[in-house]
Parts: C-alpha cells; sequence; structure tokens
C-alpha cells in the first residue's frame, strides 16, 4: 500500500509544486488568509470532501474538511498551516510574491500545497482507507498573541479526532531527509515586558534621583543566573533580551523609566513556572534595593511541542517503508517553537520536519529571511508520509 501511495504522490508532484508556487505569490498574513482559504476550500469541494467548517477566530480564514469513505468511526487529523509573514521577498523567481511587504518566508506555502496534495492521494485510495481523515487548513500559526491552532481547537477542530500529524519543511536538512524526534521537540515561546520608573533629573546630580538604568543593568545579568545557578543542568532553558530602552535620549539626563523585553524558551513546565517565579523575585528585589518601581508580564504564548512516542514511532516506521532507513534523521532539540503545540495537548500524535536544503539551488537560507526559497523536489515526499501516517494509523485503529 506505502508504495502505491508514493506512486501516487509523485503522480501528483507538478499539481502540488503549481499550487506551491500560487500561494507563494499570493501571500497573506495572519488572520487574512481569506483568498487562500478560498483557494484550498475549491479544490477541496472540487475533489469531493466535506467542508465541515470554514473560517475561525471571528475571521474568514481557516477549514476543515473530511473525507468519510464510510469503512469506519475512527479519525484520523493532517494539519498544514497557511499564513505568511511581513516580509519584502528579495528572490528573483517567477513565482517572486506580488503582495508589497508580504512573503512566504518559512514555508507555509508548501504546508498548504503538501496537504492538498495528500488529499488528492487519500482521494484515489478512498475505497481502501479504513476509517476517516480530517484535513485541518489552519491560519496564523505566527500569530503568538492569538495562535490559530488554539483558535480551532476551540471552535471543534478536533471533535471526534483520534490522533494527529504535522509537518513543516526545514532548510537546515538536506532535501528529502524527514526529521524527527520523539518526546519534547520544540521549545515552549513565553514572552516578558518589564518596566521600572524611578525619579529623573540631570545626570550632575544623581543624589537627586532614582535611576532606574541600575536596577535595570543589573536585572541583565541576574536574570542569566536563573538558567546558570537555578536551572538543573540537565534541563534546556534560555532567557534572551530584546530590547532595552529608557524615555530620555539625552546624554545627560537620568530617564524617568527603562523598558526591556525579551523571550524564554523552555520544554519542563516545571522549569517554565520557575523562571517566571524567579524573574519576579530578582526584579523585585533590584528594584526595591534602587527606590524604583517595576512592572513585570511575563507571558505564556505557545507551549512545548511534544511529541507522542507511538505516533512518533508510526511516523518512522512509514517513512522506513516509503524511503528507507536512511531518510531519517533524528533531531536534537529545537529552540523555536510552534502553536502545533496546542494540537499534541489534546490528542496524540507528532510533528516531523522534512529538509528542503539544495546549496546548488540556494534553498540553504535561514527560515524568516527575504531569501528563503525551498527544494520542491522534496515536496512528493511529505505529500506520501502525511497520507502513509493517515493510512497506518487508520489501519493500526480499524
Amino acid at each position: 500500500m506505502l508504495s502505491r501511495i508514493r506512486e501516487r504522490a509523485k503522480a501528483h508532484e507538478q499539481e502540488i509544486i503549481d499550487l506551491r508556487r500560487h500561494f507563494h505569490m499570493n501571500p497573506e498574513l495572519s488572520w487574512k488568509e481569506v483568498e487562500t482559504t478560498k483557494k484550498v476550500v475549491a479544490i477541496l469541494e472540487k475533489l469531493g470532501y466535506t467542508i465541515v467548517k470554514k473560517g475561525f477566530g471571528g475571521t474568514e480564514c481557516g477549514v476543515i474538511a473530511d473525507l468519510k469513505p464510510g469503512k469506519g468511526a475512527t479519525c484520523v487529523a493532517l494539519r498544514a498551516d497557511m499564513d505568511a509573514l511581513p516580509l519584502q521577498e528579495e528572490n528573483d523567481v517567477p513565482y517572486k510574491s506580488k503582495n508589497d511587504g508580504v512573503m512566504h518566508a518559512c514555508g507555509h506555502d508548501a504546508h498548504t500545497a503538501m496537504l492538498l496534495g495528500a488529499a488528492m492521494v487519500l482521494k484515489d485510495m478512498e475505497a481502501e482507507i479504513p476509517g476517516n481523515v480530517r484535513l485541518i487548513f489552519q491560519p496564523a500559526e505566527e500569530h503568538g498573541l492569538k495562535p490559530g491552532a488554539k483558535a480551532m481547537i476551540e471552535e471543534g477542530a478536533l471533535d471526534g479526532v483520534s490522533a494527529i500529524a504535522g509537518i513543516h519543511v526545514w532548510s537546515l536538512t538536506e532535501t528529502g531527509k524527514i526529521v524527527y524526534r520523539s518526546g519534547p521537540f520544540m521549545a515552549a515561546a513565553d514572552g516578558f515586558e518589564l518596566t521600572i520608573r524611578g525619579k529623573g533629573g540631570h545626570g550632575s546630580a544623581p543624589e537627586l534621583c532614582h535611576d532606574p538604568i541600575i536596577p535595570a543593568a543589573q536585572i541583565v545579568n541576574a536574570i542569566q543566573t536563573i538558567v546558570t545557578r537555578e536551572v538543573c543542568p540537565r534541563e534546556t532553558a534560555v532567557i534572551s533580551l530584546g530590547k532595552f530602552q529608557s524615555n530620555s535620549n539625552a546624554f545627560n539626563i537620568i530617564p524617568e523609566t527603562v523598558f526591556m523585553n525579551g523571550t524564554v524558551r523552555t520544554f519542563n513546565p516545571k522549569v517554565q513556572d520557575h523562571i517566571e517565579d524567579a524573574m519576579n523575585r530578582i526584579v523585585t528585589a533590584h528594584c526595591a534595593a534602587a527606590r524604583c518601581t517595576a512592572e513585570l508580564k511575563y507571558i505564556r504564548f505557545i507551549p512545548a511541542t511534544i511529541n507522542d512516542p507511538a505516533m512518533t514511532s508510526l511516523l518512522t516506521g512509514a517513512a522506513t517503508e516509503l524511503f528507507g532507513d536512511a531518510s531519517l534523521v533524528e533531531t536534537e532539540l529545537i529552540m523555536g517553537s510552534e502553536d502545533y503545540s496546542f494540537f499534541l495537548q489534546k490528542i496524540p500524535g507528532t510533528y516531523f520536519n522534512l529538509g528542503t536544503r539544495n546549496v546548488a539551488k540556494g534553498t540553504d537560507k535561514s527560515h524568516h529571511s527575504p531569501v528563503f526559497d525551498l527544494d520542491e523536489d522534496a515536496l512528493p515526499a511529505g505529500v506520501a508520509l502525511m497520507s502513509a501516517f493517515a493510512w497506518k494509523f487508520l489501519s493500526s485503529a480499524c
């Protein structure tokens, strides 16, 4: 069966590439994927899928669709994200973005195309699928404050679903390689905003001021000791500062306020809790000593992506059958985050990366770069593996 799936994915290769290029030329930002959604719906309806729901989060963006061959109640889901990034594309390619200042610089155009390719393959083999398949085309993966996965779950995307798989192209790994990891895969993404208020004045008379820069500078160093001295060395965590700014631009003025922000990445919820508590403790102590006040906002955006071991084993088994053991690459922990983690908090599933790095083609550039591109030769492999995961899960469950 898996060899037939591979053959069907290859047969749809040009359609998949054409779709990827269409989405690349017509990128839309998070929660604005209206035309992308319309295109996806039109293709799914033509294929004969049932549109379960269109539009999430109070928008017209996102769609879930079902294939129900009528051979069992068990349902497996496959997910792709659809949103682009606020970047001006610098690539000189025929499929360059036509939307000024918006670009598919992370590969979500390929994810959408590959899931539509899987929809074609699964429809081709509908008579032999021993269960139901749900396709989740998700908006707003890049929107940390209003993640699309969370909104879709709240509006029923996983109702009746027993397992899920998701894919992401990966420019760090050779084209066609399958990057996997059982258990913790990608980090939780938290953010913090800190405002320190003191008493400003002239730089020549610091004794008349409560200088907020002093505790701010001390806090920059002190919060790093949370990781080095309070988190077990066997755990993984990082605290990075993104901004440090006072409300004064003059060289001879002690400011009234200092603002800073940054990100925290962890995998263990207990470590996550400890870092938040420790940051509050450190900020309070340093500001009190400097006669300043502080307001710390600690924001939990995205939980850690934790792959289910059984679902990951099912995926790697499918990859081995399709492409051989040499296709698999077990990755180290990835400190980036992915709102697919919300799906994994609800049902068993796995998330994997598909290598698209080809130096000769120039597809070795970083994600979220204005020169990011991907090797389209990898796309049929992604289609085949997503389709094979669905078939193998349903075959084992039904």
